[in-house]
């Protein structure tokens, strides 16, 4: 990598953003840093991990749909409820968790509709939210849209008074239809990310976010000025051991090969050994939660110790 595609896309970055940015690139090739999602405040895995390995990840994940202002409490699933209010606090939790030197802090957000919608209605199935409106100027949606972004914004702001950087990853996994955000096209979830990038940037100044970019289509890539990490979600149908060679082969092909990569959800980790041997560059990967985690359902204890405890791997 040429030196200055190291330095972040926000030109007002902050010291931290800066720090964090490098230390991926530094980090690619050569090693993994090991992430775990949690989106609760106990942050079961990450104690499940430890009793099993005496490790813990280095990077934690965590989870902002609680967050969302337009939550249809009335018509909600009692699933939907209670992971609406076990992700309560969860704020607090990764602030606290953050101010560990040794650790990285990620977010994602499944933000429910800003307008509309019923139970989980991040989920397209259940909101009549059409995202490509946002993108036209004075309609509802794009007054929603923004709100909720302002809305979001001042829950990141004592990161940001901390210069705690984040690996923020909006509008994820929009090389696909689930999600409101991804049900009109790729094209508009990066056009999305866009106007995001713009107002948090511009006008929040929330300069300790690191922007990652979530789709491996050649058609929903924003561009380079506007993503820090390609990165890419792969769930496999079933375990085979892999150190995700192909996908990283594609994300490069369909996106940029100027950027740091990550593995920002899996379900499967990846293979450290074939990794040792590879040094495929993913700077990171990150596990999902609960049963992904924990469990012999995805991940083995056996393959669990192998990854935690190999010099290839970076903890906590």
């Amino acid at each position: 990598m040429k030196q200055h595609q190291r330095i972040p896309v926000n030109k007002n970055a902050t010291k931290g953003a800066k720090e964090l940015l490098a230390f991926l690139y530094d980090t690619a090739g050569k090693a993994i840093i090991t992430g775990q999602h949690t989106q609760t405040n106990p942050m079961e895995e990450i104690d499940y991990i430890f009793g099993k390995t005496g490790k813990r990840p280095k990077l934690r994940g965590f989870e902002l749909l609680s967050y969302s202002p337009n939550i249809n409490y009335d018509d909600a699933s009692k699933e939907c409820l209670d992971e609406i209010y076990d992700n309560r606090g969860t704020l607090e939790t990764a602030m606290k968790w953050a101010e560990n030197p040794d650790g990285i802090l990620t977010f994602s957000f499944h933000w429910y509709s800003p307008i509309g919608g019923r139970d989980k209605s991040f989920y397209a199935k259940n909101t009549d939210f059409d995202a490509s409106k946002v993108l036209t100027e004075w309609t509802p949606e794009r007054k929603a849209f923004y709100h909720d972004m302002d809305v979001i914004a001042e829950h990141l702001k004592p990161f940001y008074d901390k210069d705690i950087p984040i690996l923020w990853r909006p509008f994820h996994e929009s090389d696909g239809d689930w999600f409101w955000w991804g049900a009109k096209g790729p094209e508009v979830a990066s056009e999305l990310y866009k106007l995001m990038f713009d107002h948090y940037t511009e006008h929040h100044h929330l300069d300790n976010l690191v922007w990652v970019w979530n789709c491996r289509l050649k058609e929903g890539y924003p561009g380079d000025e506007y993503v820090d990490v390609i990165s890419v979600d792969i769930y496999l149908p079933e375990y085979k051991a892999t150190d995700y060679q192909a996908e990283y082969e594609e994300l490069i092909k369909n996106t940029t090969g100027n950027k740091v990569a990550a593995l920002a959800e899996v379900g499967y980790l990846p293979d450290i050994h074939l990794l040792e041997k590879s040094h495929i560059p993913w700077a990171y990967y990150m596990a999902w939660s609960k049963e992904f985690c924990m469990g012999e359902k995805y991940n083995t204890t056996e393959h669990l110790k192998e990854m935690y405890i190999s010099d290839y791997s970076l903890t906590e």
